[in-house]
Formats: C-alpha cells, structure tokens, sequence
C-alpha cells in the first residue's frame, strides 16, 4: 500500500505548531496593547512592567519572554511599522528611481497601516499616538533614534542591491537613505505639532509635501 502522503494542512505536529505562534502572537499583541493603553494613561515613568503583565493576566517572566525591557514595549508599534514599511520598499518596482521607490514605499506603508486589515495594537492610530510620547521621553527618543540608525543601513543596502551597487565605493544609497531619514522624521515632528489629529490622511499628506520640497531644498535656490 503507497504511504499516505502528509501535508502541513494534515500534519497534526504542523497545526500544533501553528496554534502555538497564533497564541505567541496574540499574547505579544495583547502586551503592547495594554502597554501602549498604560503609558498613554498615566505616562511611560509611571507605568511598570508588573502592570502591563497583570493587564494582560500574564507573569512577569512571560513579559520577558517577548520584551527585553519596558522601551522595547513601547517602541514595538513603531518597530512593527518600520518593518512593513521595509517589506514594501523589497516589493517595489526594478524600474523605480530610488526615491520614486522610497516615497512609494512609505505612503503604501502608511495607507496599509490606516486600513482595517492592520487594525489592532499594530494599527496607524497606536503609531500616531506614540509619536509624542516618543519625542517625550529621552530614553525611548534615543532607542527610536538608534534604530532609525538601524533601519538606515537596511534602506542604504537594499537600494544599493536595487541599482547594482556597493555601498563601500558607491556613497548614494546612504546618503539617500539619510535623507530619506531626515525627511521622514521631519514629517512625523510637523505632524505631532498640529493642534488637531489629522489622523493617518494627515500623516500622508504631510509625507508627501516633505518629498515635494526634497528636490528645491536640495538643488533649488531658497532666495528666489
């Protein structure tokens, strides 16, 4: 008799295994959640990681297990963003220039995140609100900004794989991947300013007003 032949949809070890992440998930999502209701609600000083544990009925040593510390709760809206937003600028184009793919790539990530299928603790709306508290809090600011630094090298490496470069002789890809930086940041620091929520359109639009002055600011005269 021919052996029955097993697929992972069968495979009683593969949907064991398949359970297990979805649960792992759903407890890291639960996590950075309850953190990112706690900080809002009585600030990131004042919040402790027994707190966000005994909100999600969790031991503090499950907490560990997915978080290293209390910035690394904090900053994973955010992480989770910038990661998407990664996944995009891979997906992007051969034939986009390398700012058309960047520019592309973030508004995409942007919309993505603002749609009902990235709902949830890692939705537009818990990024947006996190911005301030960022900004705000000098340990958090320097992880966000190291990471940033991070995420820099990642941009530099894969635009310099899109055009055939290497980033050892070729300086563009990081100096791009700078400037991209810069203007990004300088989007999300115009947006927390605003008065009012904008909410994600207003995000958008802002991103996109920066990448319109990208090319006057760099190589247009400012006294005309």
């Amino acid at each position: 008799m021919a052996a029955q032949l097993t697929t992972p949809a069968t495979d009683p070890a593969a949907r064991v295994v398949g359970l297990r992440e979805r649960k792992k998930q759903r407890t890291r999502d639960a996590l950075v959640e309850a953190a990112h209701r706690l900080f809002l609600q009585q600030g990131f000083g004042h919040t402790t990681v027994d707190e966000i544990a005994a909100a999600v009925d969790v031991s503090q040593r499950t907490f560990f297990r997915y978080f290293a510390n209390k910035d690394e709760v904090a900053l994973a809206v955010m992480a989770d963003a910038e990661d998407y937003f990664i996944e995009c600028l891979r997906g992007r184009p051969a034939g986009e220039s390398p700012l058309q793919a960047l520019r592309a790539s973030i508004v995409q990530c942007w919309r993505d995140l603002a749609s009902s299928r990235h709902d949830g603790p890692s939705g537009v709306t818990a990024a947006l609100e996190l911005m301030q508290m960022i900004e705000d809090t000098p340990t958090l600011l320097a992880a966000h900004l190291r990471r940033i630094t991070e995420q820099e090298q990642v941009v530099a490496g894969l635009l310099a794989a899109r055009e055939g470069l290497d980033p050892a002789v070729d300086l563009r890809p990081k100096v791009m991947a700078a400037v991209f930086g810069g203007v990004l940041r300088s989007a999300h620091l115009a947006w927390s300013a605003q008065p009012e929520d904008s909410g994600p359109d207003g995000m958008i639009e802002l991103i996109e007003r920066h990448f319109d002055q990208l090319g006057p600011a760099l190589a247009g005269d400012w006294r005309s």
